[in-house]
C-alpha cells in the first residue's frame, strides 16, 4: 500500500516525539519531521504490510542520519537547545529536559533507538522490531539497557555535588 499524504498528519506526533528524543530541540525535532515528510512525499513507496509507522521511523533516522553527516562536516554555530524553558523541572523528580533528552541522546544509538521507539514513539515491542529490522528478543534487551544507560546518566546529572 502506497502512504497517502493526508494520512501522514495521524503520525506527526509520535514522530516527533521520536525526533525530539534525538536531537533535543522542539525546533530541530520539527525540522526533522518536516524534512522527513518532505522525503516520504518526494518519493512514494509502497509500505509493506501496512506497517507506515516502521516506515516512517526508519525515514525519520535516517534522515536524521544524513542531517547528522553533513552537519558533522561544518563547525557548530547553534545551541544544542533552544527549548523555551529546559530548566523547567518534570513533575516532583527535579529532572529538567535538557538532563532527560541529554540521557537519552548519551545512549548507544542502538538502545536510544530502542527506547525511542517503545517508550517515547509508544510502538509494541513487535512493532519496533519490525522498524528497527531486528528480533523481538533483541529489542527487549536493548531496551532493557538503554533504560538502564538513561537511569544512570540521570542519577549522575542529578547527584548532588559534595
Amino acid at each position: 500500500m502506497i502512504l497517502e499524504p493526508e494520512r501522514l498528519g495521524q503520525y506527526f506526533d509520535p514522530l516527533f516525539r521520536a525526533a525530539w528524543a534525538l536531537c533535543g530541540s522542539r525546533h530541530d525535532a520539527e525540522d526533522l519531521v518536516q524534512d522527513t515528510f518532505l522525503n516520504v512525499l518526494k518519493r512514494p513507496r509502497v509500505v509493506r504490510g501496512g506497517n507506515e509507522i516502521g516506515y516512517l521511523m526508519r525515514a525519520l533516522r535516517n534522515t536524521y542520519a544524513s542531517r547528522y553527516r553533513s552537519a558533522a562536516r561544518r563547525p557548530a554555530q547553534r545551541q544544542l537547545f533552544e527549548d523555551d524553558d529546559p530548566e523547567a523541572p518534570f513533575e516532583a523528580d527535579g529532572i529538567t529536559a535538557r538532563e532527560l533528552m541529554e540521557a537519552v541522546a548519551s545512549a548507544p544509538p542502538a538502545y536510544r533507538d530502542a527506547v525511542i521507539a517503545v517508550d517515547l514513539v509508544g510502538l509494541s515491542y513487535r512493532e519496533a522490531a519490525r522498524a528497527l529490522r531486528t528480533r523481538e528478543s533483541t529489542i527487549t534487551t536493548r531496551l532493557h539497557r538503554g533504560r538502564q544507560h538513561i537511569a544512570r546518566a540521570l542519577t549522575e546529572s542529578t547527584a548532588p555535588v559534595a
